[in-house]
């Protein structure tokens, strides 16, 4: 998948480092940690891969890759402390090590960069699409509060909660890729394809909390725990018999710190159909997606950002 795009990124690598760099030493040590723990950085590889199908790769892709994962990383150092998490990819979290008051900071000098490195470049036509997303991941992440205090969501809710916290930013990766080559009459359909494509990705992470399909992925129950109503659990309760909806919602309201009962939700959203269900709406907006490249000439970068799709809905973890 990264082939086409391998010297782009490891010159992406270099390019974001610079741009975290500060002259605090307490935050360049922050920064530091942070970019040693990077993931699988799938939001650049959205935007390099999307702007080499259209046109060529320039400083304002890499400007694009930079504000994007700036913005990812600040909203997951804010997220664990919102969340009130010690772990993140498996490593200490930054508020974990270095208190809520610090990463609230941390996460603050990362936005500044994105507003900074926007005006420096004068990409003002790549911060509106940031900044847009910013706007719908609050939205989202407030929406669900709102309504998880209710375990009454309907699945029109659930899709505009995800739209907004997951999708919006692989949407803005696909557009904004799309933007740094000048290709404006592309904008509209890759960020329609990357909604689609980060709607997908968000389901595929709602049926990991049941096990993988392959028997290795075993059911963790998290979000049934943290009552987060997920497309397998909002299914079985709008379809499975009164009993057993009354039943569900009985563990996730007063039993959800108990490893009986959530083992017994998850039997039950099993049982019900919803992992079935949830994996047959996964593939239908995967191929929604893949349709709204039809029309664009094949190559090593199409074929390359295909196959990153289908490593959305295939992976293990």
């Amino acid at each position: 998948m990264i082939a086409p795009i391998e010297m782009e990124m490891s010159e992406f690598d270099i390019r974001f480092r610079r741009n975290m760099q500060s002259k605090v030493a307490l935050l360049d040590k922050i920064t530091h940690y942070i970019i040693r723990r990077k993931g699988k950085q799938m939001r650049p590889m959205f935007i390099f891969l999307s702007a080499k199908m259209l046109g060529e790769v320039n400083d304002k892709t890499y400007d694009a890759a930079s504000l994007v994962e700036l913005l990812h990383t600040a909203t997951l150092v804010h997220d664990d402390v919102v969340d009130d998490a010690n772990e993140r990819r498996g490593f200490f979290s930054v508020n974990a090590l270095w208190k809520n008051k610090i990463a609230v900071l941390v996460g603050d000098f990362m936005l500044s960069k994105v507003l900074l490195l926007s005006i420096e470049k004068n990409n003002l036509r790549l911060l509106e699409i940031v900044a847009r997303a910013v706007r719908e991941m609050s939205e989202g992440e407030l929406l669900q509060i709102e309504k998880a205090r209710r375990l009454d969501i309907t699945e029109d809710v659930y899709f505009d909660v995800i739209r907004k916290k997951t999708a919006s930013l692989i949407a803005t990766c696909c557009e904004g890729g799309a933007i740094s080559v000048d290709r404006e009459d592309m904008s509209a359909t890759m960020r329609q394809f990357g909604e689609l494509v980060g709607l997908a990705f968000q389901i595929k992470d709602d049926i990991f909390d049941y096990g993988s399909d392959d028997g290795i992925g075993k059911p963790t129950g998290n979000d049934l725990r943290e009552r987060k109503m997920t497309l397998p659990l909002i299914y079985v309760l709008n379809t499975a018999p009164k009993n057993i909806k009354k039943e569900l919602i009985s563990i996730v309201k007063n039993h959800n710190d108990d490893p009986k009962y959530i083992a017994r939700g998850i039997e039950l959203v099993v049982s019900g159909g919803g992992i079935k269900y949830a994996t047959a709406k996964m593939m239908e907006l995967k191929e929604q997606a893949l349709q709204l490249l039809e029309g664009i000439p094949d190559s090593e970068s199409k074929r390359s950002i295909i196959g990153l799709v289908e490593y959305t809905t295939q992976r293990k973890k």
